[in-house]
């Protein structure tokens, strides 16, 4: 393996396990359009019974997600739509447990808008108060919420930081091995170097 050889596939690599965790199709459930004025595309998962936030591509500008039954967003689930425009999340029936604190805390610095047009379904005490509206202490005890998905975020970035090096290392090795090793023609015959 030559140089150029080895840094086209180093960068095969590194470039493959960066687009890993990085979506960049439409989800099944959604319909999507492209935006060409934005570069972007426009996301509508509305009135589709979604019970959890599907995977969505980086680019997403408008995402539309009123009118299905989710109750939480995972902590996270958003953090990589950077591009994000719009999104409109209304009309699902929100259970305003700590473990909203995600959406609520995202939506405030996204989306003022978009979250005083979201309320609170459950628990009972506070159903259809808007969620930007809600105390700490309704939200309940709140212990350990955002720092359980920090460390599974953090293993899983280790492990393929661990994937990648282990990988490298590899490649060259291999190429200084292909180095070191006598060449041979087609009769298997050693070549002088």
């Amino acid at each position: 393996m030559n140089k150029a050889e080895f840094t086209t596939v180093a960068g095969f690599a590194i470039l493959l396990l960066f687009h890993m965790t990085q979506t960049q199709v439409c989800p099944p459930s959604c319909n999507c359009k492209k935006m060409e004025e934005m570069k972007g595309l426009q996301i509508d998962c509305s009135s589709r019974k979604l019970k959890e936030v599907p995977a969505l591509p980086v680019n997403t500008r408008k995402l539309y997600l009123q009118n299905n039954s989710l109750t939480t967003v995972p902590p996270g689930a958003l953090d990589g739509l950077l591009s994000l425009e719009e999104v409109k999340i209304f009309d699902n029936p929100w259970n305003c447990d700590c473990h909203i604190l995600y959406l609520k805390l995202w939506l405030e610095d996204i989306s003022e808008s978009s979250l005083a047009n979201v309320r609170c379904a459950t628990p009972a005490s506070i159903t259809m108060k808007p969620l930007r509206q809600l105390t700490g202490n309704e939200l309940g005890i709140c212990k350990r919420l955002l720092p359980i998905k920090s460390l599974e975020f953090f293993w899983r970035d280790l492990i393929l930081i661990v994937v990648a090096i282990t990988t490298l290392i590899l490649l060259a090795w291999a190429m200084k091995f292909s180095k070191n090793s006598p060449k041979l023609d087609a009769t298997n015959t050693v070549l002088d170097p």
